[in-house]
């Protein structure tokens, strides 16, 4: 086949591509307007007129966050096996809206559009344009951000929660141990800790609180804290709440159980700190070789290189 008509084929399957996903986003866009309209005449009256002006970015913004959140609903209702594993992470990551699934869902297949758009307008660009591989290149590399964004952000998040999780959970328990010596019961201990660790580690602070609040409202100390550790995704928390379930069911001190779980814990800081500590030389070979080690060889051998030039000129 002729490269021109191939070009042309690619061009008009382009084009084809680009109306589809225009209409549809546009459909979409009028949908939600639609929606969000029909909403606020209910809204204007039930409660009288609304305010108008600054307010239309807003509308706008809630218009289009209403129709990613039903294109995940539609998403989430063909394979609902899915959504307990995708909230766990959601949770894990900070979101705790019982309509996350749904908007991150949504915001994928949104992504997903969003890299067929971009594909289809390199590509002309790329056969007609003068693009070339560079055109491809960068559509490539925009369908690849488009399509991994979501997901990236996701575990971004749960990974700067997650450092926070291991730095402050040492220092949580060394807290509670003092806490409970001195005589406080659990409950009122983890709320005593939870004032405490406000400004160090305001996350797990918050999760803290959200564990109190539990406790308050008469969840089971043992269903609390498997929730406490189900949120925050650490592997010491849920080592945490097995201990303090088997204490309370065998009855053992819990004062001289933290002890014991705090001191291990605190070992376990260190371990990871030495850990750190050993890879650094690894680490540091690479950037050593690549930067340090040419200019140490040019400020050796140039004065040696220049004088051997000079005398060979003579």
């Amino acid at each position: 086949m002729d490269s021109a008509l191939m070009a042309d084929l690619v061009s008009d399957a382009a084009l084809v591509l680009i109306a589809i996903a225009v209409g549809g986003a546009c459909f979409l866009a009028m949908n939600s307007f639609a929606a969000a309209q029909r909403r606020r005449a209910r809204l204007a009256g039930a409660a009288g007129p609304v305010e108008e002006g600054g307010g239309s970015v807003v509308e706008a913004l809630s218009g289009v966050v209403s129709g990613v959140r039903r294109l995940g609903d539609r998403l989430a209702i063909q394979d609902p096996s899915q959504l307990p594993a995708l909230r766990a992470r959601l949770v894990q990551a900070g979101f705790y809206s019982r309509e996350a699934a749904a908007i991150y869902l949504g915001a994928r297949a949104a992504a997903m559009i969003a890299a067929i758009v971009g594909m289809a307008l390199a590509l002309p660009w790329a056969m007609h344009f003068g693009g070339g591989m560079g055109a491809i290149m960068v559509g490539a590399l925009f369908a690849l951000a488009a399509i991994m964004g979501p997901e990236q952000v996701v575990k971004a998040r749960r990974r700067k929660r997650e450092l926070e999780y291991r730095e402050g959970f040492p220092d949580l328990l060394d807290l509670l141990v003092a806490s409970v010596e001195a005589g406080l019961s659990l409950d009122a201990a983890v709320s005593r800790v939870t004032e405490e660790l406000q400004r160090r580690y305001p996350i797990l602070a918050e999760q803290l609180h959200v564990l109190t609040l539990e406790l308050r409202a008469g969840r089971s100390r043992k269903d609390a804290w498997t929730g406490f550790a189900e949120r925050l995704g650490i592997d010491e928390a849920r080592s945490f709440a097995t201990m303090l379930r088997q204490a309370e069911e065998m009855g053992t001190s819990l004062g001289d159980t933290l002890s014991v779980f705090s001191d291990d814990m605190r070992s376990k800081r260190m371990l990871r700190a030495e850990e750190k500590a050993m890879a650094l030389p690894a680490k540091m070979m690479l950037p050593l070789i690549l930067f340090i080690f040419p200019c140490l060889i040019g400020v050796l051998m140039l004065p040696a290189i220049y004088r051997i030039k000079m005398t060979l000129m003579k």
